[in-house]
């Protein structure tokens, strides 16, 4: 079973999902507007429950966690914000599994001069590739919190049609977007002065040789927003990493092919025991 709770974290409110006894796993979920722990990883965390302590946090801003906005270091906030929230949860080093934004905050830690994550294994699902300029990545930044706008982030977000078709998805992921100061506090942080030229999207450039953790890296096959190939590429740079790439899925594959992830990620974490 699946409990919802909340910590403290530093006095700050942090909603997380915990199921599962045994070592501990860490989920974190996208960045898109409306993600939170729940539509991320509902159809894993059961799957991973069967043998390990699972703890998925709604990152700050998203779900129920507290709306906060850093306009100087946001990612590294959250970081750290999830780094003190293993210590307050007892979690002394944990596999890590993060999704786009999740996946990214994972690879910027570890590539760091100081990590601060406990990173017993990482996994990165479609995050860390070169951003793509095109209407769906347009979709993603520009969300103006209508539900119209919601349904081209799931389209931007899903391989499979029957996504953005479904109303009701497309609710919830709506409602989760507007809930008090969640489109606030991701939008204020995409803010910027008049005359400066934006900021650089998420880059496949990183100091990957420093990472030395067991990886494994993720790749939806039909993804909509990184190029074809990202996974290998970055897992080629970390040594004794490996890619793997999941047909049928779009940027979100433990959404959309929750089967194929699941049994990668088990297949993974046991080769760490």
């Amino acid at each position: 079973m699946t409990d919802r709770r909340e910590v403290l974290v530093d006095g700050l409110k942090t909603t997380y999902l915990e199921a599962g006894q045994g070592d501990p796993i860490v989920l974190l979920h996208g960045g898109e507007f409306g993600a939170d722990a729940a539509l991320g990883w509902e159809a894993t965390i059961g799957a991973l429950a069967s043998r390990y302590r699972v703890l998925a946090p709604d990152m700050l801003g998203f779900g129920g966690s507290a709306k906060v906005v850093d306009f100087t270091d946001g990612r590294g906030m959250r970081i750290r914000h999830i780094a003190r929230f293993c210590e307050v949860m007892g979690v002394a080093a944990a596999h890590f599994v993060g999704n786009s934004m999740g996946a990214i905050n994972l690879l910027v830690d570890a590539t760091s001069d100081k990590p601060v994550l406990p990173v017993r294994s990482l996994v990165a699902i479609c995050g860390g590739g070169e951003i793509q300029r095109n209407e769906h990545v347009s979709a993603l930044y520009d969300y103006d919190a209508t539900l119209e706008g919601m349904r081209r982030i799931v389209t931007a977000l899903f391989a499979d049609p029957s996504y953005p078709a479904d109303d009701g998805y497309v609710r919830r992921r709506y409602e989760s977007s507007i809930a008090p100061g969640a489109w606030e506090s991701l939008a204020a942080a995409r803010f910027r002065r008049p005359g400066l030229e934006p900021p650089p999207t998420p880059s496949s450039s990183r100091a990957y040789e420093r990472i030395t953790v067991p990886t494994l890296v993720i790749e939806g096959g039909a993804d909509k927003l990184l190029p074809r190939g990202w996974a290998a590429e970055i897992a080629g740079q970390i040594a004794g990493a490996r890619s793997a790439v999941i047909d049928g899925a779009g940027h979100c594959p433990q959404i959309e092919q929750p089967g194929a992830v699941n049994e990668l990620l088990l297949n993974f974490f046991e080769e760490q025991r």
